[in-house]
This record gives structure tokens, C-alpha cells and sequence, in this order.
């Protein structure tokens, strides 16, 4: 794992939580700096209980259980991390580093039918790089359209008027994609086990046929929720349902 201090981020991370909190953020990355890494960790959560966020702060947070080898936090704050900057390759590669720690190796179902046309078109590109095409799209329309406003050849207003109707495409296109993934990231809900041991159950009732095992760091996708229970799904499409304590969500 890739040693860093994350100092890089300080200067962000203090106008982003709060001047509040500047100095107790100081001095927990100071900790994890000197190996104090519970000392780190309480003072992080210090600016979580004062609901304050960043993706430093989930960050150093997620490295300080690494260090521990606490692996459901260290897994949950990456990920918590990633929701703030999904394209973050330092947070990436970290959680890869913390997911080797866990137990239960799932396998990816591939994504059938409008969801495999889906994940191989839009889900190509996170939803911020698709907006940020489409802000180039809207800049292509302007340029080529006061170009094509001033010109005169008639050839060079139909080239310059063709250019500027594909940047309009380009943006309809790219902001429709951006949006689409957005709303998906937005109905989609996520956990991570902080149980060593989970049984997952055929229904959500205590005394129900266990299903199949989880263990502590397995990230799962939370479908709906019913007596203290959570109906899960995995990698390979596996359902069940499992105790709500067992889960901390995402």
C-alpha cells in the first residue's frame, strides 16, 4: 500500500470541512503521520459527529483502520471516500489494497439485456465525465455558431452550421448519459458487513433457513428493508435477507 500522508490534501480539506474543525483535522493527520492511528481515528470522527465531510477525511480514515487492520471500516470509508470523487485513483487503489483482506470472493454476474447495452455505452464513463463532454459540447455549439453567424461562403456556413448542430448532439447526448448515471447512483443503495460472520436468511425472520454466508468487508446492495432485516443482493445475484445490525449503510 502506497505510503502518503495525505498533507497534499490539507489545504482542500480545511476550507471543505470548516475552519471549526482546521485544527482537530491538523492533529489527527499529525497522529496517523506519528503511527498514532486510534488517536487519528477519534479525532476524524470528531468532524463526523460535527457532520462535516470530504473525501480526506473519509480518506485518512479509511487508511487509519487499514493500518489497523480493521477491515469493514477501513472498506466503508473508502467507499464513502469514492461517493465524493468516484474517479479518485489514490481511493481506488487503496480499496483494492483493503477488499484482498476480506473473505468472500464474489463473482460478478454480467448485466443482461438494457443493462449490459447500458453499462456498455453510458456506464463507460462516470457521471462527471460526462458532463464535463457536455460542457465541451455546449462550447463547440457557441464557437462554431458566431463563426457561422460572421462567415460568408455559403460552404463554410454549411460546414460551420453542421459542426455547431454536433456540438448540440454532443451536449443533449453527454447530458443525458450524466443524468442517467446520477439517477442510478442516486436509487442505488449500498452496505458494507461489519459482522465477522453473517447468515443470510431465506426470509426476514430470525428463525428462517439460512441462505448463504457473508463476511466482514463484502460490500452488498441494500433492495428493501422489513422487521429489522435487509434484503441484500451480491456480485453474482444472490438475494436474501439479513439482520440490520450486521450492516452499516453506505
Amino acid at each position: 500500500m502506497r505510503k502518503i500522508l495525505f498533507l497534499c490534501f490539507l489545504s482542500f480539506s480545511l476550507n471543505v470541512i470548516g475552519q471549526d474543525y482546521a485544527a482537530v483535522f491538523e492533529k489527527a493527520t499529525q497522529d496517523y503521520a506519528n503511527g498514532n492511528y486510534e488517536a487519528a481515528i477519534s479525532k476524524y470522527e470528531q468532524i463526523l459527529d460535527g457532520e462535516q465531510e470530504s473525501v480526506a477525511l473519509y480518506y485518512n480514515l479509511g487508511n487509519a483502520h487499514y493500518k489497523l487492520d480493521h477491515i469493514a471500516p477501513s472498506i466503508f470509508y473508502y467507499e464513502k471516500a469514492l461517493q465524493l470523487s468516484p474517479q479518485n485513483e489514490d481511493v481506488q487503489n487503496n480499496l483494492a489494497f483493503a477488499q484482498q483482506m476480506t473473505i468472500d470472493a464474489i463473482e460478478e454476474a454480467a448485466p443482461m439485456g438494457f443493462n449490459k447495452l447500458k453499462s456498455n455505452t453510458i456506464g463507460k464513463l462516470s457521471s462527471e465525465t460526462w458532463a464535463k463532454i457536455a460542457v465541451v459540447g455546449v462550447f463547440i455549439f457557441v464557437v462554431f455558431f458566431i463563426w457561422y453567424y460572421f462567415s460568408v461562403g455559403t460552404a463554410t456556413k454549411r460546414l460551420l452550421f453542421s459542426v455547431a448542430v454536433i456540438g448540440v448532439i454532443l451536449f443533449i447526448s453527454s447530458f443525458s448519459f450524466a443524468f442517467i448515471q446520477q439517477q442510478d447512483a442516486l436509487q442505488e443503495r449500498y452496505g458494507i458487513i461489519f459482522s465477522e460472520e453473517a447468515s443470510v436468511k431465506a426470509e426476514p425472520n430470525p428463525k428462517a433457513s439460512e441462505a448463504f454466508l457473508l463476511h466482514e468487508g463484502t460490500k452488498i446492495k441494500l433492495l428493501d428493508g422489513f422487521n429489522g432485516f435487509y434484503k441484500l443482493e451480491i456480485g453474482d445475484g444472490r438475494q436474501g435477507w439479513l439482520k440490520q445490525e450486521f450492516v452499516k449503510a453506505l
